[in-house]
């Protein structure tokens, strides 16, 4: 018997509907449509340039993708995006202003002002979340100053995700993994923090109870059914933030791995069975985010694959990213280090500038060619890898002998080689398609296809080639470059 459904998959740079197949504890993927997505710059009616998404767009899309499977009986879909962007909409549920990105900079310099109403350890205690300029809590105080009546306007905070599904089935909800990113959410009592919020002066009935992962939204509308030609179609949250459907698609069901989740950002950590928010773990600057099946994501994010993407634009695309990563092969080892996660590179003007001038400012050779380019991030990628290795061997004090990549950066095999190489530690790479397949997997098990997280795991291990990489860098050599890049972190 064949199910199907479909994970649809949208991050910051393109989007995609996969047709996931379910059959004989097997499952395979087909490709049904992809889009582009981008961040447009726009100037309000204050005058105010932002960076944002175009939400109508992206939902026009999916839509799209929608009525090119209508004939493929599928019997639900499920949409995960990226986190921590969100809109507010009024009362006639219409989206009050721009749905501005993450990186926009508004939010320079807000995450101090907020320290000064609520200590940073007050918000650690309670949410658990790292600190990151673009947090949720941060973009909701910014509108809070600059836009007061938005949110007095407002009568629902939704996430992107959340959004598209309230258009989908015009029902409201919040799911929790994509909740938890917030900064606004208590790991403790597992609700909206109301003293955060009170203490922001950012209203509490916006928010809605969180739904978990697997919930069945609802069924889609009918004026959507007839529009599309489709009888009927079950709208599920799947971990609707995207890092937290491609965990659930990790090809294992040891203990001894950390994950890295390797795309436009690298999100590296592990699995727990519950929140752990000490001091070192925030002197680390680590995570705990909501994961699916009441487990806890602790890690951190590193800025990943971005920075190569950048490079690969502002060279007007001329090279692929796989001639990129020959290059890079062909340059000279260890040259030139950066720190990935310094905010320098969150959104620069010029990323090869800021690049250049952060290895000039630390008397390093500074990069010129593509290749040399892109070699100083990828080794520096990899170091940054060693670095939350040891910080979550520590924190966790978790027996750590693997790493599994899963995540379009699995296809960057010079990566995967270097992570192996410099961590010391065997690497497996794959699935590449881990967020869809994530979610689809979190879809069959609400509709009582599967019947565990351990049981989709083993599908994941069974259906994909998984690809195994050593290390094979001498000790002395790694051990140089590593106190060289630690240097650079002070």
């Amino acid at each position: 018997m064949e199910i199907r459904s479909l994970a649809i998959d949208i991050g910051a740079s393109s989007g995609r509907l996969i047709q996931g197949t379910l059959e004989d504890d097997m499952i395979s993927l087909e490709e049904i449509h992809r889009f582009k997505n981008q961040i447009t710059n726009k100037r309000d009616q204050k005058g105010n340039e932002h960076a944002c998404w175009e939400l109508d767009k992206l939902y026009n899309e999916i839509l799209v993708g929608i009525k090119k499977s209508k004939s493929n009986d599928i019997e639900s879909i499920g949409i995960d995006t990226w986190a921590v962007d969100f809109v507010l909409l009024n009362s006639a549920n219409e989206v009050i202003g721009d749905t501005v990105s993450y990186r926009c900079h508004r939010t320079d310099r807000v995450m101090e002002e907020v320290f000064d109403i609520i200590s940073k350890e007050e918000i650690y205690n309670k949410t658990g979340i790292q600190f990151l300029q673009f947090n949720t809590i941060y973009q909701l105080y910014a509108v809070k100053k600059s836009d007061p009546e938005y949110l007095e306007e407002a009568k629902s905070f939704l996430m992107v995700p959340d959004y598209f599904n309230y258009l989908l089935t015009g029902k409201k909800s919040n799911e929790y993994t994509n909740a938890t990113s917030t900064q606004l959410f208590n790991v403790s009592t597992k609700s909206w923090d109301q003293e955060i919020l009170k203490q922001l002066d950012i209203p509490s009935s916006i928010f809605n109870d969180p739904v978990k992962p697997g919930t069945v939204i609802g069924e889609i509308k009918d004026e959507l059914k007839e529009s599309l030609d489709i009888e009927e179609l079950k709208v599920i949250a799947p971990a609707t933030h995207d890092t937290g459907s491609s965990i659930v698609a990790v090809p294992t069901n040891s203990a001894d791995y950390a994950y890295i989740s390797s795309g436009t950002w690298s999100l590296m950590g592990v699995e727990t069975k519950k929140p752990i928010c000490t001091k070192k773990a925030l002197e680390y600057n680590f995570t705990n985010e909501g994961g699916a099946y009441e487990t806890n994501r602790f890690l951190k994010n590193i800025m990943g694959l971005w920075l190569i993407q950048e490079v690969k634009k502002e060279l007007n695309d001329q090279y692929d990213f796989g001639e990129l990563v020959e290059l890079a092969k062909e340059e000279q080892a260890f040259n030139s280090l950066i720190n990935p996660n310094d905010s320098r590179f969150l959104n620069p003007e010029s990323m090869i500038a800021e690049i250049k001038k952060y290895c000039q400012e630390t008397e390093q050779v500074v990069p010129q060619k593509p290749g040399e380019l892109a070699r100083c991030i990828f080794e520096s990628l990899a170091f940054q890898y060693k670095q939350v290795l040891e910080e979550l061997t520590e924190v966790t004090t978790k027996e750590i002998n693997k790493i599994h990549i899963i995540g379009g950066g699995v296809q960057n095999e010079f990566l995967n080689q270097l992570t192996a190489d410099i961590t010391g530690l065997e690497v497996y790479a794959g699935p590449i398609e881990a967020t869809a397949i994530g979610n689809l997997l979190v879809q069959y098990i609400a509709l009582g296809y599967i019947d565990s997280l351990e049981e989709a795991r083993e599908i994941v291990s069974n259906s994909f080639t998984i690809k195994n990489y050593t290390p094979n860098l001498s000790l002395e050599e790694v051990e140089n470059n590593w106190i060289k890049f630690k240097e650079l972190q002070n």
